[in-house]
């Protein structure tokens, strides 16, 4: 049986991957709005992805025997200004969401609960590669300014985001 203190933290978790998947649904309906069609496919994709990373979690607690307690998932601002200040913003939030796994991880570890150890060690790789994605695009954004024509190259490369096979995720 998994331990209450794990318990809990899953179940933390759970709301914050929902809340990503709503905070970056609400982004992909802002970018749609302003005809930002990649920008809005690669908010749709990321959001699929963190709904797949709440079930994850969700399932690997309901198959230790642990009890899912859904949380109230706060609302997602609905709200944006520029594809720039936008990418910020999943940065910032891909960096705290790499923060909640740690602090996931670190009681796992105070609870010496090894599977859980072993199983959160794919989300902390994710995450490193969440954050690469998001950075990167700041990047680019940044380098380009407020260029036209780059911001729509961008927008084009954006278009080609596909999202992973149903279960290729929850596979890894």
């Amino acid at each position: 049986m998994i331990k209450k203190a794990v318990q809990e933290a899953f179940n933390e978790q759970i709301k914050n991957e929902i809340y990503s998947a709503y905070l970056y649904l609400s982004m992909n309906a802002h970018f749609t709005s302003v005809n930002l069609n990649g920008f809005a496919n690669w908010m749709r994709v990321q959001s699929g992805e963190e709904w797949m990373h709440a079930m994850k979690l969700y399932d690997f607690l309901l198959n230790r025997g642990g009890k899912a307690i859904l949380q109230a998932i706060p609302q997602p601002p609905t709200e944006f200004k520029s594809p720039l200040e936008i990418m910020q913003q999943v940065y910032e939030h891909e960096q705290h969401v790499t923060a909640s796994i740690h602090d996931l991880y670190e009681v796992a570890t105070k609870e010496a609960d090894y599977p859980a150890q072993v199983m959160l060690h794919w989300f902390i790789n994710e995450q490193v590669e969440e954050e690469k994605n998001a950075s990167e695009i700041v990047e680019r954004l940044k380098i380009f300014g407020d260029n036209p024509a780059a911001l729509f190259e961008i927008d084009q490369e954006l278009k080609t985001r596909v999202a992973a096979p149903a279960g290729a995720e929850a596979a890894a």
